[in-house]
């Protein structure tokens, strides 16, 4: 319901300290359920683009859901620039809000800066598929590219697994070597800088790709028996390989055939749906079975659900108020 105070803005800086990476894991997982359900309802279209090119490179995404269970209703909206040579998807200056309304009356509650909630929600919601699909004991992980989805994977499976060896590459030497100092001395464990993406692969127990590199990353030969890799991004595991996995589990086929690259994978009849093992919402609800032998090699690939980031806004709405958090800003009356 809405408050008679106005509209409650929370901005970044007030979400950092609102949402712990278990409470991402576990409100992505909820949303799972959700879907699960069939108690969530997409817009239609369910995304809306808008690009601008003649030298300003500018991109708008437009989604919005309805989610029957909380109940809660919301509108993201982000914009980022994009030259090719220069992406600020993952950067603070983007434009990234979401805007949450009383679903019963239509009045305004919420506006909601998502930059820290989209940043680990693009790695919990594929993370905690590891709980079904992952290997029984990791102790090698992974991770290619070590940005902002790189780290906050890390993060989250850190919160997950006990690992003895991390291993870690990038574009740049010192950059890797940089983080692998810092988060060695972090976790108390030994963070390795490799030279190439497949020491990183090769051998890891669970791997992760998260870079923003337009170009395949990740090979099929590298991954070993009964490893799980974590594909975060567009083309991270070479196409070819997909259907030589054991299994291939995504967020949303719908969602990810909105995607250029996966589309064209499947219009190439490099893979099918037929091909494809499940969605995570049918092995989070117990519709099927996940990891079932130890050698399985596993593909986890997500696009990014606006059920989950709504589902974050409003928790981060509801953590707010209950705090005494965020900015109260005027409505019309």
């Amino acid at each position: 319901m809405a408050d008679e105070r106005g509209v409650l803005f929370v901005p970044y800086k007030d979400t950092l300290g609102l949402l712990s990476v278990e409470d991402a894991l576990d409100v992505c997982e909820q949303v799972y359920l959700m879907h699960a359900r069939g108690s969530v309802v997409l817009s239609n279209p369910p995304s809306y683009k808008l690009d601008v090119a003649e030298g300003f490179h500018n991109h708008w995404h437009v989604k919005s859901v309805f989610l029957k269970d909380i109940p809660a209703t919301g509108v993201r909206v982000y914009n980022y620039f994009d030259d090719g040579a220069r992406n600020t998807v993952g950067a603070l200056g983007c434009t990234r809000y979401i805007v949450l309304a009383d679903p019963h009356r239509g009045e305004p509650l919420a506006i909601v800066d998502e930059h820290w909630s989209y940043a680990i929600r693009s790695t919990a919601a594929a993370a905690l598929a590891c709980k079904w699909v992952g290997p029984r004991h990791p102790k090698v992980l992974g991770l290619v590219g070590i940005g902002t989805m790189g780290t906050n994977a890390l993060r989250c499976l850190c919160s997950m697994y006990k690992f003895e060896e991390i291993r870690c590459t990038s574009r740049r030497p010192q950059t890797r070597a940089a983080f692998a100092q810092e988060w060695s001395e972090t976790l108390g464990i030994p963070v390795h800088a490799m030279d190439t993406i497949e020491e990183v692969v090769r051998g890891a127990d669970i791997a992760v790709g998260g870079t923003t590199s337009g170009d395949v990353v990740s090979r099929e030969p590298w991954l070993k028996p009964g490893a799980t890799f974590i594909s975060l991004a567009r083309r991270e595991f070479d196409p070819a390989g997909w259907s030589k996995l054991d299994k291939v589990v995504i967020d949303s086929w719908e969602f990810n055939m909105l995607q250029r690259e996966f589309r064209r994978m499947v219009e190439s009849g490099l893979f099918s749906r037929d091909a494809l093992y499940g969605e995570i919402h049918e092995l989070v609800s117990g519709t099927k079975p996940g990891r079932e032998r130890d050698d399985e090699r596993i593909l986890i690939h997500t696009t990014g659900l606006v059920s989950q980031d709504v589902a974050l806004a409003h928790f981060l709405y509801r953590s707010a108020r209950e705090r005494g958090l965020g900015i109260w800003l005027p409505i019309a009356r």
